[in-house]
């Protein structure tokens, strides 16, 4: 990115009340102090009536869940991302490349499904569902490498979705991981890319 882009940066009711507390999270110290830091505040800003997200992160896109990123900080690097998931939409087993994250529901409902890894051998990863959860709005969650592996899903057949993602540095790609035989699955590499915000 060069000199002249600029970052994302939506405005939205709440804009300035929630960067500013999303700026006085990411300084309380480790990254356990900070998605800590983040939790808790995420929780309050979703339940905060000044606060509302871009009207464009209520729609689904058809073939996909969206992702678009509404603030990335000058300051401090952090990306926040709008995802809206359609009825049943969801994503395969990921990582986050090493980067923490903080994931908030703001709308409808998500499920949830961590894995932990059990071995590796080169790109083919066993992994084992190790819990998963319902998560409703005004919950939030956390995720600090190398605990990353998850998947999230929209399991309502007709209900829309809508969730906040705080990462620690704009998340550009990630690893997927394709089921290959029992619990073994195939590492894809898979550049991630943002839907246009309005």
């Amino acid at each position: 990115m060069n000199a002249n882009d600029a970052l994302p940066d939506l405005d939205f009711p709440g804009h300035d009340k929630l960067v500013a507390a999303i700026d006085a999270a990411v300084v309380a110290g480790d990254e356990h102090a900070v998605t800590a830091a983040l939790r808790s505040t995420l929780c309050c800003m979703i339940r905060d009536r000044d606060v509302q997200l871009p009207s464009c992160v209520h729609d689904p896109i058809e073939d996909h869940y969206a992702r678009r990123e509404i603030y990335r900080s000058p300051n401090h690097g952090y990306s926040v991302v709008a995802m809206t998931w359609g009825p049943g939409q969801g994503t395969p087993v990921h990582d986050h490349c090493g980067l923490w994250c903080v994931e908030g529901v703001w709308d409808g409902e998500l499920e949830i499904t961590q894995f932990e890894l059990l071995e590796r051998d080169g790109d083919r990863f066993r992994f084992r569902a190790a819990g998963g959860m319902h998560a409703g709005p005004g919950s939030a969650g956390s995720l600090i490498p190398p605990h990353e592996y998850h998947t999230i899903r929209n399991a309502s057949d007709n209900s829309v979705a809508v969730s906040l993602h705080i990462y620690k540095a704009p998340m550009e790609a990630c690893s997927m991981f394709v089921p290959n035989e029992g619990e073994w699955f195939a590492r894809v590499a898979k550049e991630l890319k943002t839907d246009e915000a309005a």
